[in-house]
């Protein structure tokens, strides 16, 4: 059976809204699908889809309209939220400067049923439970119905820590969808780390369910209610993994960061130099899920390993999950075998479910025709080999534009190599490697999504040509990202360690142009060096005063 899909009572939204708006939602087709509607001042109305945009008519919004609309909703909390009891419906406020009401969020909420299937193995462990994605993905949706599986499947006494009351709905009673769930609201929203604690306090839970882990009092509530054995399941503001690890106020819901002096050694078994971050504790929350799509979602079933991995310049290998048609989870390989022979990109196994049934096998001839499209896809692909991107956000702009693209996680494998600030810096082997296998190197600014779309997007539009187009170009862009990246690990090896703590610091090897501008930043500090290593292997030393 498909995954049931439950849409609670749109029409007590849309009967809020000016008449404009209910007469262009009136058609189903209209409101399936339907994510939010925005009212701005002196603006025509906008009903938001996924991936697209639809304009309600053509007259602008007045005040009188939107005024119209403020009175019949209840009243705004602290953070600018109001909502319709008994309903997951949550409409949010922009104000001017006079505090005056100038626009509005109207978003859909919708219980849905099924999803919970992707992770209901992890749910019986007994671990913490972290879930990410950008806004809109499904984040609070997925938690709502974990809440309902624990309380209600598996019998554990849970309490909803509802902020804004988005998981569970405005008014007093709770929305039936969290099941037999508890709810613990909070007044203001800078409060919800006491909330927090008094559940634990007070309420003897098993199992907390969090919305929207942001400030650092949170995080640290966390940890605490983590270490006295109750089970944590939340969302943080992050798309993935290392964005949680590059944000100060919450990577100690991974473990935190912190700098360490390696000797000698133990520098040379890793090839990196002797200051590098590593992680600080273990986790608050050992398991990890990163929501790519509603339907696809990445695990991290060790998330310690995963974030020490990503701190060493690895690429992690998550578990993929795919939610069917038809209500079944599949595990898919995302990452493409180092065999001679190309198979298909993604290969689909049924997710074992002892209550589920299995899913009928496609014909064989089906399946053939199958493999070999998919051989012959996968021969023409792009292959990207990634360094310091977060090869999700290379999957998901696959998948949103349909593009002959895969990324490798092997140098002889690589069309092309594709590289953030300072990525290359920290891997001058690659670099190299490049250089002398001629493969092309592209610098992207940032971790992001829309620079990594226009990235692939150059790289397919110069494909026909040749490769030196790319290769010379980029290889200047490298150099100078590379020299950027050398004057900056310089400066922090001079001001975290050498002149707080009086000890030496080995930096990178580098060629000799970028030694001799590391030299002259040293000299500012008034500070000495010198050159250890030979050949390509050159690098610097600093001494403290």
């Amino acid at each position: 059976m498909k995954p049931k899909r439950i849409t609670d009572d749109l029409d007590r939204l849309l009967d809020l809204l000016p008449l404009a708006v209910q007469q262009a939602l009136a058609t189903p087709n209209s409101r399936e699908d339907l994510l939010e509607v925005v009212l701005d001042l002196g603006r025509v109305p906008e009903a938001r889809y996924p991936g697209r945009a639809l304009a309600l008519g053509e007259q602008c919004l007045t005040r009188d309209d939107l005024q119209t609309t403020v009175d019949r909703l209840g009243q705004f909390g602290a953070d600018n939220r109001a909502g319709i009891e008994r309903t997951l419906h949550r409409i949010s406020a922009i104000r001017n400067r006079q505090r005056e009401v100038v626009g509005l969020t109207c978003r859909v909420g919708r219980a849905v049923f099924g999803t919970v299937a992707m992770v209901r193995d992890l749910l019986d462990s007994g671990q913490s439970l972290l879930l990410m994605g950008r806004p809109g993905v499904g984040k609070t949706t997925a938690l709502r119905e974990i809440a309902r599986v624990l309380a209600d499947d598996l019998q554990r006494r849970v309490v909803v820590i509802d902020t804004s009351n988005e998981i569970a709905g405005d008014g007093d009673i709770p929305h039936p969808a969290i099941g037999r769930a508890r709810r613990m609201q909070v007044s203001l929203p800078e409060q919800q780390h006491q909330v927090m604690i008094e559940a634990v306090e007070n309420h003897m839970p098993e199992v907390i369910v969090i919305d929207e882990i942001g400030t650092e009092l949170e995080a640290q509530a966390a940890r605490t209610i983590a270490e006295r054995g109750v089970q944590l399941v939340a969302t943080a503001h992050g798309n993935a993994l290392a964005n949680l690890i590059k944000n100060p106020t919450l990577s100690d819901l991974v473990g935190g960061i912190q700098a360490v002096t390696l000797g000698d050694e133990e520098a040379r078994r890793r090839r990196t130099q002797k200051t590098v971050l590593e992680r600080a504790a273990e986790p608050t929350f050992p398991v990890a899920v990163e929501i790519n799509t509603r339907n696809r979602w990445s695990i991290h079933a060790d998330v310690a390993a995963t974030v020490d991995q990503l701190l060493r310049g690895q690429l992690p290998r998550p578990q993929l999950r795919e939610l069917g048609s038809d209500g079944s989870v599949r595990l898919v390989d995302a990452q493409p075998s180092r065999s001679s022979s190309p198979r298909p990109a993604l290969a689909a196994v049924p997710l074992p479910d002892p209550n589920a049934p299995s899913p009928r096998a496609a014909p064989p001839a089906q399946d053939h025709a199958e493999a070999i499209s998919a051989e012959r896809a996968d021969h023409r692909a792009l292959q990207v080999l990634c360094c310091g991107i977060t090869p999700q956000l290379v999957d998901e702009a696959i998948r949103r534009h349909g593009w002959p693209v895969r990324w490798v996680d092997d140098l002889h494998e690589a069309d092309v190599v594709l590289s953030i600030r300072k990525g290359l810096g920290h891997q001058p082997t690659l670099r190299r490697q490049a250089r002398e296998s001629r493969v092309p190197v592209l610098v992207i600014k940032s971790d992001t999504l829309p620079q990594v779309e226009r990235a692939l997007e150059r790289l397919l539009a110069r494909r026909a040509g040749p490769q030196d187009q790319i290769s010379h170009s980029e290889s200047q862009d490298g150099d100078q990202e590379d020299a950027l990246a050398a004057l900056e690990e310089c400066r922090l090896a001079v001001e975290k360690v050498v002149l707080p703590y009086g000890r030496p610091v080995e930096l990178l090897p580098r060629s000799e142009q970028v030694r001799q501008m590391q030299v002259d930043l040293v000299t500012r500090y008034r500070l000495s060096s010198d050159v250890f290593g030979q050949a390509e292997q050159q690098r610097l030393r600093v001494y403290p005063p």
